[in-house]
């Protein structure tokens, strides 16, 4: 069975908003071993379209430094799955999910590979209530943002997790790896 991972850039106060999170070269070679452990995506549609619009050929509309591109390409290449209610189609390598969410997810978790990588905020607690992240890996920065989106607000229920691995940055950000207790 394939794992779900779910990896976030969050600030001090829970903030995920890519905006208030500066980008940062060792952090996006970390984000492309992330992606290199994952057989596909998986994003709501906010995210999807964000990272579309940041990094589909030809997403020059926004300079990015030369350090960004082999992130651009991975992501690029990458198969996606987008979760959304208000798309009727996609493309980018993508495919829309349908149906029930646990059901959907379900499916792709059985099938054999190194694993689902999901991002973003709202996808991620409709997932997390439904039990179905094997790995939470949060890459906390040095920012106190002061405003939101926040991560996984709305939560019903207490997930214990239990740290598998840790990593510093020399920006100062640490990046944290837990799985659930069970």
């Amino acid at each position: 069975m394939r794992p779900l991972r779910y990896f976030v850039n969050v600030t001090l106060d829970g903030c995920c908003d890519h905006r208030a999170i500066p980008a940062d070269e060792d952090l996006h070679r970390h984000a492309i071993e992330n992606l290199d452990q994952a057989d596909a995506l998986l994003f709501g549609r906010v995210t999807y379209e964000m990272m579309e619009v940041a990094f589909r050929p030809p997403a020059e509309t926004v300079a990015r430094p030369e350090w960004m591109e082999p992130f651009a390409r991975t992501i690029n290449a990458a198969k996606k799955y987008v979760v959304s209610s208000t798309l009727d189609r996609v493309d980018w390598n993508a495919e829309l999910l349908g149906g029930d969410l646990h059901e959907a997810v379900q499916q792709l978790k059985r099938q054999s590979g190194k694993g689902l990588l999901v991002g973003g905020v709202k996808l991620p607690l409709g997932l997390a209530e439904l039990g179905l992240i094997d790995e939470y890996e949060f890459a906390v920065h040095p920012r106190l943002a002061g405003h939101g989106p926040t991560l996984l607000a709305g939560l019903s229920k207490r997930v214990d997790l239990r740290l598998v691995s840790r990593r510093e940055f020399g920006s100062g950000a640490v990046a944290m790896r837990y799985e659930p207790r069970r």
